[in-house]
């Protein structure tokens, strides 16, 4: 017997007003699918509204557990538990009860049911998320997210409640029409398979901000149309991507070419050589572009290898410790940093935070990002470069980067670049015995820093 939708809550204290597509997303939520996709532009009111339909099935199922989970945990702690989730508590539960769990970022209601949030980038707690069973799981900023994490987070969806059945939630600015969102969603197609799938488990709507005036200002949507063409499409207009008549890399080339770890989370190859590139951001501004991290490795056969993708927005300590850590971890043969915007931020950053003998190398581009980028693909469409694992993020700038108008790279592509020249395209074939062998990232954690965390044959 098919289990009743939950009882709506009446908010008779709310002080916000729901605009007529987050009403229509509510009505969309009754409906027979199973899992919600709210598609569109920026400040458009997705997340809002999903959070809204979270609290108020934890409000009708008492002892019902939910998870708001995004690809870094840092994102949802500043995104959503210090803002969005206090937005629609204060504006439309006010009087509810509930109690923040500020250690382990979870709140609980008066009835028991819980809110847990999760960044699917540290494996601890993502480890901890998959031990619970939830009654609804929101995937936020789900573009950034890997469709293997997508088929895995989804099989928490299993706690069983009376009146209620679970439901999955994901929100999105609409990525390239190759993204796993896009064949699911639009197509109805499983990505890897390329079957068919059942159209009714699915269900898209597309919000936009201009749907959502009563909530910001007229100077924002401005910003939007003055952004260029092909983010006006997609966040003002919330217009999937399509492909890139100029990029220099494509979805087929990235994913012929492409590794898995090995099932004790070792890697598949053996590296001689391994590096760490940065390309800074000169500022930490939510307007400032992402600083690029990029561990990058040549094996013995002298094939490229992408093993992490670091890249965000930081403040220079931020990114400092991340390169450190990377360093470490991966027991990294040298360091690279670009120059050109920072001078000597990134050794003068990375000497202030550790007085150890890290083997830094500047560079610094004295030939356009087409021409320094190009030789890079070519190793791409030789067979000769391979990413081990999916960084979603990174290869969506490989793929949507148009090199022919000379636009201004991503700062993934600019520190990819900087690990490739290191490693693949300069005179220097060295074996330093650093890099030695199948490194296990599945034991990272349990090795102190410092430490050497390669593993030997």
């Amino acid at each position: 017997m098919r289990k009743k939708t939950p009882i709506p809550i009446s908010n008779k204290s709310a002080l916000f007003e729901l605009t007529l597509v987050q009403n229509t997303a509510i009505e969309r939520f009754k409906t027979l699918a199973k899992e919600f996709f709210l598609v569109g532009g920026s400040r458009s009111g997705k997340t809002f509204i999903i959070i809204y339909q979270q609290i108020q099935m934890a409000l009708a199922n008492a002892g019902s557990r939910h998870l708001i989970a995004r690809f870094r945990f840092n994102h949802v702690k500043n995104s959503v538990w210090r803002d969005t989730l206090r937005k629609v508590l204060k504006l439309c539960y006010p009087d509810a009860s509930v109690t923040w769990r500020n250690t382990d970022y979870y709140i609980e209601f008066g009835n028991g049911s819980q809110i847990w949030l999760a960044g699917l980038d540290e494996k601890d707690r993502t480890e901890k998320i998959l031990g619970m069973e939830f009654l609804t799981v929101f995937l936020n900023e789900a573009s950034q997210i890997p469709y293997n994490t997508y088929t895995t987070i989804k099989t928490r969806l299993a706690q069983q409640m009376e009146n209620a059945r679970p439901l999955l939630f994901i929100d999105a600015n609409p990525p390239s029409k190759k993204h796993w969102l896009y064949k699911i969603f639009v197509g109805y197609t499983e990505p890897e398979t390329n079957t068919t799938l059942n159209q009714n488990r699915y269900s898209m709507l597309r919000m936009n901000p201009d749907q959502n005036l009563a909530n910001i200002s007229s100077d924002y949507l401005d910003t939007l149309d003055s952004l260029p063409l092909r983010k006006r499409l997609r966040f003002r207009d919330g217009e999937f991507a399509d492909d890139t008549d100029g990029a220099l890399w494509t979805d087929d080339l990235i994913n012929g070419l492409r590794l898995q770890r090995l099932p004790d989370g070792t890697l598949p190859v053996s590296m001689k050589r391994i590096v760490v590139a940065v390309d800074p951001a000169v500022t930490s501004k939510d307007t400032s572009d992402e600083t690029g991290i990029i561990v990058a490795g040549i094996g013995f056969d002298n094939h490229l290898y992408v093993l992490e993708d670091k890249s965000g927005k930081y403040s220079s300590n931020e990114w400092a410790a991340q390169a450190i850590v990377l360093y470490e971890k991966f027991q990294a043969d040298r360091l690279i940093g670009e120059t050109n915007n920072g001078g000597d931020l990134v050794e003068t950053v990375i000497r202030g935070r550790k007085e150890t003998t890290i083997s830094y190398k500047g560079v610094r581009a004295t030939r356009d990002k087409f021409t320094r980028a190009e030789p890079v693909a070519a190793l791409y469409e030789q067979g000769k470069a391979h990413h081990i694992g999916q960084f979603l993020a990174l290869e969506i700038e490989m793929t949507s980067w148009d090199s022919k108008k000379g636009s201004k790279s991503p700062n993934r592509i600019d520190a990819l670049v900087w690990a490739a020249t290191e490693l693949c395209l300069t005179k220097e074939d060295k074996i330093t015995g650093k890099a030695t062998f199948h490194f296990a990232d599945k034991d990272a954690d349990k090795i102190p820093l410092g430490k050497k965390r390669l593993l030997t044959k």
